[in-house]
């Protein structure tokens, strides 16, 4: 793990910065632990729900593209729901743990851009993401954003054990 844990004692220039660390810590931690799982536990599931370690690294990176490129900057997305087929997740035979790194990365990177460039309180611009309701401010996509990483890096701590990968933070 090269992103340490943002511990709420470190100085941050603000509220943005906080964020930032945090988004990055939990992004890094989701794809470090896929990177410590061995090939043949990419793509089979151990837990009731079906998802596998591969399908959530692909619904973490369009989670972001749906919440700010489609959501906060209300660009068109051509398939803000490609991380699924029908009601399930999805990642094709021919995808690679490389490339869904890579893509989470790119997001991630995106993500900052697009957050370093703004205000907090910024509303985000119209567009079909938010389904009629008025556009929501920065701030609080990246509050969904941060828990919905929290909450699948959870998942992901116990699928990892399950594997016998690494444990922990």
């Amino acid at each position: 793990m090269t992103t340490p844990f943002p511990s709420p004692t470190v100085p941050a220039a603000d509220r943005t910065e906080v964020f930032l660390r945090y988004l990055d810590y939990f992004r890094e931690t989701a794809l470090a632990k896929v990177s410590a799982l061995p090939e043949a536990e990419l793509r089979v599931t151990r837990l009731p729900s079906g998802w596998t370690p591969l399908e959530l690294l692909k619904h973490l990176r369009h989670v972001e593209l749906r919440w700010i490129e489609w959501g906060f900057q209300g660009r068109e997305v051509a398939a803000p729901w490609g991380d699924r087929r029908g009601e399930r997740w999805y990642v094709a035979p021919e995808e690679t743990r490389e490339e869904l790194v890579a893509a989470l990365r790119s997001q991630g990177a995106h993500t900052t851009a697009v957050v370093s460039a703004h205000e907090l309180a910024e509303v985000g611009a119209p567009g079909p993401r938010w389904e009629g309701a008025e556009p929501a401010s920065l701030e609080r996509v990246l509050f969904h954003l941060l828990q919905e990483y929290a909450r699948h890096v959870g998942h992901l701590d116990v699928v990892t054990e399950l594997a016998g990968g690494p444990t922990g933070e």
